[in-house]
């Protein structure tokens, strides 16, 4: 329904490392990898439609000789009647601007797929941020 949360929805979420690694054999970029770092989770949201996790910044990476991939996170939502792969990246990051990807996105949806980061809240660690995405499909 139009305006409704998708609820227990399946939501995969990927992401390199804060070197800008994936844990993935395909990854050919030199940077380490962490072995305290999958960089991968299987998530349901929930009865309103929310979903959270906490994880690290990802870190930006090569794609070229003269090409950087901002920092952003990947998601594939599963809905009842949609399906949905996007990503999201951090406000205030300068590499957003020649992102490919980002800009290829229509100027006015553009800023939807920049996520809003905000301070701590009192029971996070400290020097964390809270990030906010929302998801939106067509149908559900």
């Amino acid at each position: 329904m139009k305006g409704e949360p998708v609820r227990g929805a399946k939501l995969e979420v990927w992401q390199a490392n804060a070197h800008g690694r994936y844990t993935h054999p395909a990854d050919t970029n030199t940077a380490p990898l962490d072995p305290n770092f999958d960089g991968f989770a299987l998530l349901k949201t929930d009865a309103e439609g929310r979903y959270k996790f906490e994880t690290i910044k990802p870190g930006a990476y090569p794609t070229g000789s003269n090409t950087i991939r901002p920092p952003h996170i990947h998601f594939r939502l599963s809905g009842h009647d949609d399906e949905l792969v996007t990503q999201m990246y951090f406000e205030g990051e300068a590499l957003n601007e020649h992102d490919r990807f980002l800009q290829n996105a229509l100027p006015d949806r553009r800023p939807l797929l920049v996520a809003k980061v905000l301070p701590a809240l009192p029971e996070m660690e400290p020097d964390s941020r809270l990030v906010v995405f929302d998801i939106v499909t067509l149908r559900g």
